[in-house]
């Protein structure tokens, strides 16, 4: 007799459902979010067991992490592309398990990338960082625009940051406005002392990886950018195409279409936003200094939106990085280029 199970999980709480070959239900239960309570929960069925159905909830670590310690298989589910039935007129956590514990018997659960526990922690210094980074930004914004509209004198960041300044600060006659202002430069000085750490820690541990090696030579990656895109792809043979890695990476357009026409749009957010990110950077300093970017920039900024364009740019570059790393091949700006 084989056993399968459905994980139905919760911020605080998960729902556990065991079925047979047959479907039916042998054990259903809500438990606290407990490692030893599902355990115990599941000794019973530890020698039938074919397999563990988890959602991949925002805090799926401990659950996954702990039941392949105790030697369970188990099976990360890609929650996105799990459909049910519509014409379902009650559907609930019991269910949901059952779902997934009756789609892994099928053989038809989709599945996502279970990435390795030792390199998780490392990958997720580097996504704080890139959220650091994202709020320094936003903060340099806001005091650009304060006084922008106050003086009519436009700075650029490397002056709002004392980095590099170019222009003289203006004299701001509102002494509420130069406050405002003074307390954001304040948090961007801040956020800057603590990129700088995470960037030291993560420069610290790079290792001279066939994947970043390859990285580090594309036009617009330099070390830091590198080993972050590296630490979130993982294992690129995942990946069948260089169209399923844009897609990963949020780069290519959801949408659906009947006799050229748009009907709708799929899930936008199937996908990492963090490749995401890293290549729409990786597109911006490509602009900088590569001229082949630039002009592949231009023409398409005269057929779209800018942010369209750079994205269009971005995509380019993500699917050179696939064929690179699937070919171990080193970057080639003519090869990128040349359509």
């Amino acid at each position: 007799m084989s056993h399968y199970c459905g994980i139905d999980l919760h911020s605080n709480n998960h729902v556990v459902v065991v079925i047979d070959e047959e479907d039916k239900r042998v054990f259903q239960k809500r438990l606290n979010n407990d490692l030893s309570l599902t355990l115990e929960a599941l000794r019973l069925f530890r020698e039938t067991l074919q397999g563990i159905a988890v959602e991949s909830t925002f805090n799926w670590y401990w659950l996954v992490d702990g039941l392949q310690e105790a030697g369970y298989p188990v099976q990360l589910v890609n929650t996105a592309a799990v459909s049910q039935y519509d014409g379902l007129k009650y559907s609930g956590d019991q269910r949901d398990a059952f779902h997934l514990a009756h789609l892994m018997r099928l053989g038809i659960l989709p599945t996502g990338y279970i990435y390795p526990k030792e390199q998780r922690g490392l990958r997720d210094l580097a996504r704080q960082r890139m959220r650091l980074v994202q709020h320094r930004s936003s903060h340099i914004v806001s005091v650009q625009n304060q006084v922008w509209r106050s003086s009519a004198v436009r700075l650029d960041a490397g002056t709002i940051r004392g980095k590099r300044p170019s222009i003289e600060w203006p004299t701001l006659s509102d002494r509420y406005v130069t406050q405002s202002v003074e307390a954001t430069r304040a948090v961007i000085d801040t956020l800057g002392e603590q990129i700088e750490q995470l960037e030291r820690t993560l420069l610290s541990l790079m290792k001279p990886t066939p994947m970043y090696r390859l990285l580090n030579t594309v036009v617009g990656i330099g070390p830091v950018l590198a080993f972050v895109i590296a630490l979130e792809i993982g294992d690129i043979s995942r990946f069948p195409s260089a169209g399923d890695f844009a897609s990963y990476c949020r780069l290519v357009d959801s949408q659906k279409t009947s006799n050229n026409k748009k009907k709708g749009e799929g899930n936008r957010k199937n996908g990492n936003p963090y490749l995401a990110w890293a290549f729409m950077e990786a597109a911006q300093f490509a602009l900088r200094y590569l001229p082949e970017a630039k002009r592949f920039y231009e023409r398409k900024r005269r057929q779209r939106h800018r942010v369209l364009a750079k994205k269009a740019l971005a995509h380019k570059i993500a699917r050179a990085c696939y064929r690179m790393l699937r070919e171990e091949v080193a970057f080639e700006r003519e090869r990128l280029f040349a359509a």
